[in-house]
């Protein structure tokens, strides 16, 4: 089997995933749910949705000026209108197949700027990293200032998980779960020490060590401090669209910033997994957080498919637009690059 017919049976595989969880979730409801739903959708404040997507277009605009700084070092100065579309593409390719995104938007952009396309996998590298830590970081920050509600849903599950009926979790099972994780991650360090010559080992030792090289990469980065501004802005615009998401809901409008920074949170780690867009996944995510704060699962499943839809259009319409605005902002700049050559040349032939 080639690698092209695998991969189709690969996205074939994860889109039915996809649906299933979609239709799994949602037969999960109860009847007498269901006009709740019906009452809160029909009820929406749906002109939210323009902020909301302006909100994840300014993110996109950041995501592509960062990557700009990125490429500085290489010797790359593109457009950024370029640089912009290029990145909207990708995530319109990211709905289709996983991942394709980050390679569609390295040969889009080389196509009309001089950037050799395998140049430039090395600041896609650089991105992933850092957005890996702002994740990192946004999930320590929303459970580090809601302890109270997500340290007790983790205490719950570790009750659960390690607790027999008649006992609650002793510090002996803490212990013990400890030690576990230290075996696990001695055992990991000597696997890759003793196998290091099995293909499998190699591949995920090239994965950390390109992570790791994208980290270290930005003491090269020229702009250090706009790239950190950058990465700040992207997250916050994330976490601006969520929050702004909680007032198209009547019920979910009593939510404020640290309520987004949970879903944010969680709804990251869904858009990460190999369904399309995060298909089947996301609204579960965010319905499952946002019963953490009371909110029944009806509406928190009508909410998390709201805010997947927006999201979706939004990358699905602006990545339209993108392929139909490339190829026209280039003809016309070309058209007026090649005028003034024209006119310089005549200059020259003619001089006054």
């Amino acid at each position: 089997m080639n690698k092209k017919i695998a991969g189709y049976l690969q996205y074939a595989l994860f889109l039915g995933l996809a649906i299933f969880l979609v239709w799994w979730s949602i037969k999960k409801i109860p009847d007498t749910e269901w006009e709740n739903i019906k009452a809160a959708i029909r009820k929406a404040r749906y002109w939210l949705v323009f902020p909301i997507m302006a909100a994840l277009l300014l993110s996109h605009y950041s995501r592509a000026i960062r990557w700009k700084i990125l490429m500085e070092p290489l010797g790359f100065k593109p457009r950024t209108s370029n640089t912009y579309l290029a990145v909207l593409i990708g995530y319109l390719a990211n709905l289709a197949f996983p991942r394709l995104g980050e390679v569609l938007k390295c040969t889009v952009l080389a196509r009309y700027e001089k950037v050799p396309a395998d140049k430039l996998v090395g600041t896609i590298v650089a991105e992933r990293a850092f957005d890996v830590i702002c994740l990192v970081l946004v999930i320590t920050i929303a459970t580090l200032t809601q302890i109270d509600v997500i340290g007790d849903f983790v205490g719950k599950q570790l009750d659960t998980l390690f607790a027999d009926k008649a006992s609650k979790l002793t510090p002996g099972k803490i212990t013990l779960l400890i030690v576990i994780l230290l075996v696990l991650v001695g055992g990991a360090v000597f696997i890759f020490r003793k196998f290091s010559h099995i293909g499998f080992i190699q591949k995920v030792k090239k994965i950390l060590a390109g992570v790791w090289g994208g980290v270290t990469s930005v003491r090269y980065v020229k702009q250090k401090g706009w790239f950190i501004f950058h990465s700040i802005f992207i997250w916050a615009m994330y976490l601006l669209s969520v929050w702004i998401g909680f007032y198209a809901l009547e019920e979910t409008s009593v939510y404020g910033l640290t309520e987004a920074l949970s879903v944010l949170s969680t709804g990251s780690l869904a858009m990460i997994m190999p369904t399309p867009g995060g298909l089947g996944v996301y609204h579960i995510f965010v319905q499952k957080t946002l019963s953490l704060y009371g909110l029944n699962d009806g509406i928190g499943t009508a909410f998390g498919l709201l805010m997947w839809t927006v999201q979706f259009f939004q990358m699905l319409i602006s990545g339209f637009v993108a392929l139909a605005l490339l190829p026209y902002f280039n003809k016309k700049k070309n058209e007026v690059a090649h005028a003034q050559s024209g006119h310089h040349r005549e200059k020259d032939l003619h001089p006054s």
